[in-house]
């Protein structure tokens, strides 16, 4: 049995019309499926000759379809109109459609265990009465293949056997002919690299140890190790095409190291923030441990900064990163004015695919220009607590899922002010696609704050939330979303409330279209507040890069602050989606 060949599925346009009318079926979703199989002609048919191989064709096809649809008692016979140019025709009898009886499997050779024998049968799934599809039937086949591979049967192939339609009963008897193979082992693993790593480096990745039976996930967990080093053009994992003496598997891994250094360099531009401008140097395999050595800076009127990285992947554990190194920085912002440097420790274990758990440390020292305080010099230890997990379908450009994220960090300050404190901030986006293809989108964010056991003005002002500008409120001014000094120097706050809704449209091409709208609040408690709330609408534009959009929002306000100048329209520009 075989699923007819896919064929294009346009509707008749300039020149092009269907190869032949399709007559007797009165189901609008299945004529338009044999429609589609019949396929398309450029122009009538010429003459009656043409006329009638446009109609035997286009009958073969759709036997083809109805068929791989359970119709197994049906005829299309080929037809011409009248005339000298006539129209090609398929007359359709459907007759009653074959349903699913009896399903078995039989065994080729030894039987798998009696485990894998129950986990094979049990995913057959083909439900006694059910149309007997081609397409269902192949699924089932391969969720018994699946099921073999899960219990540790890494051979287990299908034997060719056409399943038995009974014309008498209409009814379709499959029989799944499998040959399960040996129970596989795992040995160690077998490197073919070009690499600078150490071969005990990447022998330690191996999340099975010698003698285990085979699963799926093991050798994809080792791939997906190793591609989250960042330090490989190309990585292959694959079984061993025959076990050793021992009649264990070995893991063929081959490596191919990416060139040395690499560089990298992003702009971004807003009318709130400016110009933002940031480049990253990165040499790789500097320990031989497929580490990544990182010098990076960043240009920006309110953030800038330059530092070194060093990444140590699968540290201690398996899919656990160090990242340490220090920087030096200076952000002028209209609320505050700081710079100093600082040395980050952060230790980041990967669970599962898209779930990450961070824990960290990081040693600042500062002179911090305080509104109120004026200029401080303050000593900060900022342990870090953060755990992402990502259930969307594209990291940089969702369609569906969800993703969340929690940072908690309680911080202690040290010089001219003493204070310890609790800083917590969490963020959930969602994303629904509105049609079968996710060409429209709805997405969804919602974010909040808190500082625990801080007040203004001891906490410091860099510390404190603020809102308005491309991350939060689009459309106002970078930190004017909250409360001001009677000079209109933005205060911050203790809390932090905000949201966006945005519906996204693919157009013609890599283009696209999204209207939004933000909201945000920043509060003088730790509780957050939608008491002085400030909102905005927008309308962005999207061309894709292939790997993430290129993004153009155009933003107003809404709401109007009081003593502080706003402008009708902000812009910014940026590569990936707002979130």
């Amino acid at each position: 049995m075989s699923l007819p060949a896919a064929i294009a599925t346009a509707a008749p346009r300039g020149g092009v019309e269907l190869r032949a009318r399709v007559e007797g079926v009165s189901d609008k979703a299945l004529r338009a499926e044999i429609e589609r199989a019949i396929g398309e002609e450029h122009g009538p048919p010429a003459n009656r000759v043409d006329a009638r191989r446009r109609a035997r064709l286009a009958a073969e096809n759709a036997t083809a379809l109805l068929r791989s649809e359970g119709y197994y008692d049906e005829t299309a016979d080929a037809d011409i109109g009248e005339g000298e140019h006539p129209a090609a025709l398929v007359r359709i009898n459907l007759g009653p459609r074959t349903t699913i009886a009896d399903a078995e499997v039989q065994w080729q050779g030894a039987e798998p265990d009696a485990a894998a024998r129950a986990a094979a049968l049990a995913d057959l799934k083909l439900k006694t009465g059910s149309p007997a599809r081609a397409v269902d039937v192949l699924a089932a086949q391969g969720r018994v293949i699946a099921a073999l591979e899960l219990k540790g049967y890494a051979n287990a192939k299908s034997l060719p056997k056409p399943p038995v339609v009974d014309h008498a009963t209409h009814t379709m008897h499959p029989t799944f002919v499998i040959e399960a193979g040996a129970l596989v082992r795992l040995d160690g693993l077998k490197l073919e690299a070009k690499s600078k790593t150490k071969a005990g480096f990447i022998a330690k990745l191996a999340p099975w140890k010698s003698g285990d039976i085979y699963k799926p996930y093991d050798l994809a967990e080792l791939e997906r190790r190793l591609l989250d080093t960042g330090v490989y053009d190309s990585i292959t994992v694959a079984l061993a095409p025959a076990p050793n003496a021992d009649g264990r598997t070995p893991v063929v891994v081959g490596v191919a190291d990416r060139t040395k250094h690499s560089f990298s360099f992003g702009a971004g531009y807003s009318t709130t923030e400016g110009p933002d401008l940031d480049t990253t140097w990165s040499t790789f395999n500097v320990l031989d441990s497929a580490d990544t050595l990182s010098v990076f800076a960043k240009a920006q009127e309110i953030d800038s900064r330059i530092g070194v990285t060093l990444s140590l992947p699968d540290f201690w554990n398996p899919s656990q990163t160090l990242k340490v190194g220090p920087d030096v920085f200076r952000d002028v912002t209209n609320a505050y004015t700081t710079s100093g440097a600082e040395f980050v420790i952060d230790l980041t274990q990967r669970y599962g695919k898209t779930s990450f758990l961070t824990r960290g440390i990081s040693f600042v020292a500062s002179r911090i220009d305080d509104h109120e305080l004026g200029g401080l010099d303050i000593f900060a230890i900022r342990p870090l607590g953060e755990y992402a997990l990502d259930q969307t379908d594209n990291p940089l450009a969702a369609t569906k899922g969800w993703k969340w994220d929690t940072r908690v960090e309680p911080i202690g300050i040290l010089g001219q002010e003493q204070l310890v404190y609790l800083k917590v901030q969490s963020q959930i986006s969602s994303y629904w696609a509105l049609d079968a293809d996710g060409t429209t989108v709805l997405a969804g964010r919602l974010q909040g704050g808190s500082i625990i056991g801080g007040k203004i003005p001891q906490v410091p002002a860099s510390d404190r939330f603020f809102a308005g500008g491309g991350g939060t409120v689009r459309g106002y001014t970078y930190q004017n979303v909250g409360p001001h000094y009677p000079d209109n120097t933005p205060q911050g706050g203790l809390s932090l409330l905000d949201g966006s809704l945005e519906l996204r449209r693919k157009l013609a091409g890599p283009f696209g279209v999204v209207l939004f709208a933000d909201s945000g609040s920043v509060g003088t408690l730790a509780t957050p507040s939608v008491s002085h709330i400030a909102n905005s609408l927008g309308l962005g534009l999207r061309y894709d890069l292939g790997f993430a959009p290129l993004r153009v929002d155009f933003a107003a306000p809404l709401n109007r602050i009081d003593g502080v100048r706003q402008a009708p329209v902000q812009v910014y520009l940026s590569i990936g989606q707002s979130f």
